[in-house]
């Protein structure tokens, strides 16, 4: 049960009005919300139950919501109600229904918020980097958001798997491979292969190798030194000189390498995942051919030139003949190819293969976490999921925009090891997983972020980790100095003893976590999260420092019990709480603060 108090009273502002519409159908009220009001003013919540309904009754929307107002103000739960602009239901709750909510909390502690089992399987695929090197900044927003979202998700009551798919074909794990065989040969006698004299240069060495295999080297990091040392250790010369069979054993080798690398990367930021897909297997299998043949019995694949696109023309535009998939009948911009001129299949071609083994598996829906870059890809690859699923499918992609990592108001250097770019361990010694993980859900995922590293260090009302760590490591600190009393007792505490408005007000930030559970999940929103936390940690400290101006609201008072056992009642929720919101962050709450 996740006890979410605005869905329950969405519910009685429903019953009322159909008391008032008999005649009319369930699905009138399909639209109708309980949600917080713009301004806290007018009360706890706002209902648009009159506006939606109103059409459909036939009647004024002010009129039903006067009616509506008049039946909500009779229920036990609410204070007042009044109507309001052109239809809205304002609602003010009672304070003892409010004050009822924080035994629940203490009963269900940090599995508070959880929603109802939800049907249907989601498939949330995430993080999907290039087997190339070490993870980077670049990955580490998308990888957060992603597990986040996956950890929301599964909080809100939905069945959820997460997926790494391994984008170990194409171009780049070619160059990847010969990259890889560079090293090698550096770590055989120069005898073995001969292409440079004993004492050449890094650059000479590098030179030599393309200009002998006609390759060009773009991947020269330190982290592909021990994979050549490895292959010379385990293959003398014997892979000298390259060919194909001896080039895939190389290529094979160094993703397998780089795909244990990336695991310790993702385990080091407390990232997991349940299933991984390689599309180089995928391609073998034939699901690339499976789903051509599934598209092509629906008659939604045929020959053709597609128009030339506006500006910067795509890697899969050709003006010749290609096989095309229909993907302008489900809502995409034009056609797209799936396979080129000379009969090779697409980039597209391949992530649409991806996507009917996910089908095939079960999933009823599909969350992606991309970069921001790949945008313009979002339509045609919902497309494919709506023609390869006859529509039953969905698609949501969350864009991730790009991380800049600061340091002293300036950009922070490039990592000697990765030798182009910050790798996550570099951020991850620098202030640590938790730091890191709160500090990228920060901020909507796509929108553009500074990680700045000396905001994340200061301990300060700026730095939300700090923030949020400090309101619970508070709260542990007034519960251990009352003798840390076991929550089953405090949820059978008389709480009538909390009627300060800091009180109250700490109380509605409270109750309105499982709402905030089901919303962010629906929007795909993990950052809604970090915002929650933040407010309520603002709304603890708040009523911290007014016991610090007033001893009577001071958590622990000798002479004074009941008050006593009322407010550790309300500290062991706000922690209960708190430690809810950062599981879902997939962040340690903190005993106290060092």
């Amino acid at each position: 049960m996740s006890h979410d108090i605005f869905a329950h009273l969405r519910a009685r502002a429903i019953a009322a009005l159909q008391a008032l519409l008999p005649e009319l159908p369930a699905d009138a009220f399909a639209r109708v919300t309980m949600e917080p009001p713009r301004d806290a003013s007018h009360g706890d919540m706002s209902t648009n139950a009159a506006m939606v309904v109103g059409k459909a009754a036939k009647l004024p929307p002010p009129k039903l919501a006067a009616q509506l107002a008049e039946a909500l103000v009779a229920l036990p739960e609410v204070a007042e109600a009044a109507p309001a602009g052109p239809g809205f239901v304002n609602i003010r709750l009672q304070e003892d229904f409010l004050r009822a909510q924080l035994p629940l909390m203490l009963r269900e502690r940090e599995a508070y918020g959880q929603g109802e089992a939800k049907p249907g399987r989601v498939n949330v695929e995430y993080v999907s980097a290039n087997p190339t090197g070490p993870m980077h900044v670049g990955h580490c927003r998308g990888a957060v958001v992603g597990d986040a979202l996956a950890l929301l998700l599964a909080k809100a009551g939905h069945d959820v798997t997460r997926e790494y798919y391994i984008n170990d074909a194409g171009a780049q794990v070619q160059a990847l491979g010969w990259a890889a065989y560079w090293r090698y040969l550096e770590a055989l006698p120069v005898a073995a292969h001969g292409l440079w004299a004993d004492g050449a240069s890094p650059e000479e060495r590098k030179a030599a190798v393309e200009a002998a295999y006609g390759t060009t080297l773009q991947y020269g990091g330190e982290y592909l030194v021990p994979v050549g040392q490895e292959l010379a250790k385990r293959h003398g010369a014997e892979l000298v000189p390259p060919d194909a069979g001896k080039l895939a054993l190389v290529r094979g080798f160094t993703v397998k390498a780089m795909m244990a690398e990336i695991r310790e990367d993702l385990a080091a930021l407390g990232v997991e995942h349940d299933v991984f897909v390689s599309e180089a297997a995928l391609i073998a299998e034939g699901k690339l051919e499976e789903a051509e043949a599934l598209l092509n019995r629906e008659g939604l694949i045929y020959r053709g030139v597609l128009e030339p696109p506006k500006g910067k023309l795509p890697d899969d535009w050709e003006p010749r003949e290609q096989t095309l998939f229909r993907s302008s009948d489900f809502g995409d911009d034009t056609d797209r190819a799936l396979r080129k001129s000379d009969g090779t299949g697409t980039y597209f071609a391949n992530d649409i293969a991806n996507h009917l083994h996910k089908i095939e598996r079960g999933f009823d829906h599909l969350v992606h976490v991309w970069g921001a870059d790949h945008g313009g890809y979002v339509k045609r690859m919902q497309a494919a999921v709506a023609a390869l699923s006859g529509r039953k499918v969905s698609l949501d992609v969350v864009l991730a925009q790009i991380v800049h990592v600061m340091k002293d108001g300036q950009p922070v250097r490039m990592s000697k090891r990765a030798g182009s770019y910050i790798t996550l361990r570099d951020l991850i010694d620098e202030v640590g997983r938790d730091a890191v993980r709160f500090t990228m859900l920060t901020r909507k995922a796509d929108a553009q972020m500074e990680f700045d590293l000396d905001l994340v260090l200061q301990q300060s009302r700026d730095n939300p980790v700090f923030y949020v760590q400090y309101a619970h490591a508070r709260c542990r600190s007034v519960l251990r100095s009352a003798g840390d009393p076991s929550l089953d007792s405090l949820a059978e505490a008389p709480l009538d003893t909390l009627t300060d408005a800091a009180e109250l007000g700490l109380i509605r930030r409270l109750a309105a976590w499982p709402r905030v559970v089901e919303a962010a999940a629906a929007a795909r929103e993990p950052h809604r999260v970090a915002f929650f936390l933040n407010d309520l940690a603002g709304d603890f400290h708040l009523l911290w420092n007014k016991g610090k101006d007033d001893t009577t609201l001071r958590f622990i008072q000798a002479d004074a019990p009941a008050a006593t056992q009322a407010r550790l009642a309300l500290v062991a929720a706000t922690a209960a709480v708190v430690r809810s919101g950062l599981g879902v962050m997939g962040v340690t709450p903190v005993e106290e603060m060092r």
